[in-house]
């Protein structure tokens, strides 16, 4: 999203909530303010009650992305800070419940907002945008996940950014034909940079939020394969799937780096299982209701050039943390900001 369509979404949320009778100045981030806190500052008040935020823009959230945008804008800050607030183009019902639920405030353009607070409340759910089927078009689509797995290329090897177009579009699994504008998005966002004529990765944890999102949004439905059942759930540890040529992601990845207890499913990277797995360990195909015992196969979605492997048999950290993130549940949600502390904060530092 370019900054001039951020603009306009601001706009738009903005009036939606003036039209219910609130006062809403809007202004740049104050220099007192955190480094990580918004550019756009927001004092949304009525009569004497008011609450001071710090806007942040996201197009099109999805049940996927609640995770990591719940994540990604609670981020810690002194009491009298400004506090994040979510604006984006519609809120549904029952996103609105759910981010209600983690107490963040939101407003959209249609005028669902939650804010609450200094004597303030407010919360209007079910409004509808007037053309949804414009609003659900879409267009770019193959360009946003062309962006997704260049950038998740380039989170998991850095050095590509020096490397001839051929070998990044490669890594990514992506026509070269569409790398040129990719990267020049890149550049445009701040997440390369030159020096000494070549290029960098501006490694930072809002450039590895935004392919969280973005990669729950769009490309993590795409990677799921089968479903199946597990009688041996519980010793799922003792399975062999390095050379079976798979890796664990998700939950259990998290667990067999220390950053969570005993995982709720399964999840499995690679093209298929094998024979002698799925006999050994009895697994079945699981029916759409399961949700006990159950062991997910999820495919690569990155070129065969690119290493995406992590320590102990598991997919690289990036990854995991993305995937616990999608999954919204408070639990996962914990033991990604583990997985960040002890795996990724160093490459993607928050400031």
């Amino acid at each position: 999203m370019t900054v001039q369509d951020q603009i306009v979404l601001l706009e738009q949320a903005t009036h939606a909530l003036r039209e219910h009778g609130l006062v809403v100045t809007v202004r740049e981030r104050e220099d007192t303010l955190p480094p990580r806190r918004s550019c756009t500052w927001l004092r949304v008040s009525k009569d004497v009650c008011r609450i001071d935020y710090a806007a942040e823009v996201k197009r099109r959230l999805r049940h996927e992305g609640v995770g990591a945008v719940v994540k990604q804008l609670s981020y810690p800050g002194n009491a009298d800070d400004p506090l994040p607030l979510l604006i984006t183009d519609h809120v549904s019902p029952s996103l609105a419940r759910r981010l209600r639920e983690h107490h963040q405030h939101f407003a959209d353009t249609v005028g669902n907002v939650y804010l609450e607070g200094h004597g303030l409340f407010i919360y209007v759910s079910g409004r509808k945008p007037a053309d949804e089927k414009k609003r659900a078009a879409p267009a770019g689509k193959g360009y946003a996940l062309a962006r997704l797995k260049v950038l998740f290329a380039l989170i998991c090897d850095p050095g590509l950014t020096a490397a001839p177009a051929r070998k990044i579009a490669a890594a990514a699994d992506v026509p070269t034909g569409r790398l040129s504008a990719v990267l020049a998005d890149f550049k445009e966002q701040g997440y390369l940079s030159s020096r000494d004529k070549r290029w960098r990765l501006n490694g930072s944890l809002r450039l590895l939020d935004d392919w969280a999102q973005g990669y729950a949004l769009s490309l993590r439905g795409k990677t799921l394969g089968e479903r199946y059942l597990a009688p041996t759930f519980d010793a799922w540890q003792e399975w062999s799937v390095r050379a079976a040529g798979l890796r664990w992601g998700g939950e259990a990845a998290a667990a067999r780096l220390g950053c969570h207890p005993q995982p709720a499913l399964l999840t499995l990277y690679g093209e298929a299982l094998p024979p002698r797995l799925l006999i050994r360990q009895r697994l079945s195909p699981a029916g759409p209701v399961a949700y006990e015992q159950l062991v997910e196969l999820r495919r690569p979605f990155w070129g065969k050039s690119l290493s995406v492997d992590g320590p102990l048999d598991t997919v690289s950290p990036a990854l995991i943390y993305a995937d616990l993130l999608a999954t919204g549940n408070p639990r996962c949600l914990d033991a990604a900001q583990m997985i960040y502390r002890t795996r990724l904060e160093r490459f993607f530092p928050s400031s």
